[in-house]
């Protein structure tokens, strides 16, 4: 067996960013940028409003109350083709350019009409409500920068920028594969020593959540040729997963089957708990990554080896996806695998985190699974602990929303 950090190396190396497409600005959202955005456009491209009033000489304003003539009107999108003088104002409204002459806004609260002859009420410095050209950002400012996940605020900062098309990393293909003759998909008939499948499901959504596209190719029963004609619904993938028939039973398959269409073998069983079976390796061009079959080690090996896996290929950065939490219960010693326990998280009197492990880990209890809020990660070896004592904890949000 190999250590956790070992196996992610190595699993890590095998990997680099996908190549970037070209998107509409429509479907961004939620994509991770492959290049730096810059504006394409000054905004705002000249002086403007910022609030509807009468656009002055502050020179003109400084002693209140005064009277203006107004000369003209100047709406958003419109535009004055005079100057204003000593002694004259313009009516605008926001977002309207700020006419030549002036440098000044007074706010439309401020003061009285009177036909064209203005009173004004309050004064105004030099640049009081008005937006100076390039405020917001100037022709070449980069806006967004290459590896980042873009959101809804960023799909509008895009547009404003004047992209209506953005490079993107393309979103790696997961091939999925269940196996075995003991499952059985979710609605089918349940014969008396059967059980429903319930990764391809969940591998599905947790591949879509972490920026992918799955491809569900169904359960493989135990039979080696069985497994291979639908392994090759995996070509042109860019990772085949499967799980189960990944241990040392005798009807533990995926080894076996795959290793006779040309299967390399990078390493198999890693020092953890749930997923001690875990291999991974590569089929052809494809890598390739077996899961163990219980469902919760199934998904515990998707966050810590696949998640990662899959940020690679979208070329995010590394990210520390380890937190700390006070223990909520104590906990005997470890063995020698690395463990990661099903918890709880709540906060205490001090706002401070703490975890509080399910008495039972047994790796079939989906219902725990879905019920935690993280894992607590219990080094090798690691000595009896005590409720109130710091632990390292795995946040469960990738498991249950999108980047």
């Amino acid at each position: 067996m190999i250590p956790v950090a070992e196996a992610r190396q190595r699993i890590l190396a095998a990997f680099a960013p996908l190549p970037a497409e070209l998107v509409s600005l429509s479907a961004a959202l939620g994509r991770v940028l492959a290049e730096d955005v810059a504006a394409r456009l000054t905004q705002p491209p000249a002086a403007v409003s910022a609030m509807d009033g009468y656009a002055v000489r502050a020179a003109d304003v400084q002693s209140v109350p005064t009277t203006l003539k107004q000369i003209g009107v100047v709406p958003a999108g419109g535009f004055f083709a005079g100057e204003v003088r000593a002694g004259e104002c313009v009516r605008i409204f926001t977002g309207a350019p700020l006419p030549k002459g002036a440098d000044a806004i007074i706010i439309q609260e401020d003061t009285s009409a009177s036909g064209e002859t203005i009173t004004v009420k309050e004064g105004a410095a030099a640049g009081r409500y008005v937006r100076a050209a390039g405020l917001d950002f100037k022709t070449g400012d980069v806006g967004l920068r290459a590896g980042r996940v873009l959101n809804a605020r960023d799909i509008g900062f895009a547009a404003a920028m004047n992209h209506p098309w953005l490079k993107v990393r393309r979103r790696p293909r997961i091939a999925i594969i269940a196996t075995g003759d003991e499952v059985v998909l979710p609605g089918d008939p349940v014969g008396p020593s059967q059980i429903v499948s319930s990764n391809g499901p969940a591998l599905a959504a947790f591949v879509t959540a972490c920026g992918g596209e799955p491809l569900n190719l169904g359960i493989a029963p135990d039979s080696a040729g069985a497994l291979q004609a639908i392994a090759e619904g995996a070509r042109g993938a860019d990772l085949l997963v499967t799980t189960g028939g990944a241990s040392v039973g005798d009807h533990d398959l995926v080894r076996l089957a795959l290793g006779e269409r040309g299967l390399v073998l990078d390493f198999w069983q890693i020092a953890m708990r749930p997923g001690k079976p875990l291999i991974f390796g590569r089929v052809g061009d494809t890598p390739m990554l077996g899961l163990p079959g219980n469902p919760v080690s199934s998904l515990v090996c998707s966050l810590v080896f696949l998640k990662p896996a899959m940020e690679r290929m979208l070329g995010l950065p590394e990210t520390a996806a380890r937190q700390t939490a006070r223990l909520g219960r104590d906990l005997a010693e470890n063995d020698r695998r690395e463990d990661y326990l099903r918890a709880t998280l709540a906060t205490d009197e001090a706002g401070r985190l703490v975890a509080t492990p399910f008495p039972k880990q047994d790796s079939s209890m989906l219902a725990l699974m879905a019920r935690a809020d993280c894992l607590v990660i219990r080094p090798p070896e690691a000595p009896a602990a005590r409720a109130g004592e710091t632990v390292d904890i795995v946040p469960l949000r990738g498991l249950t929303a999108p980047l």
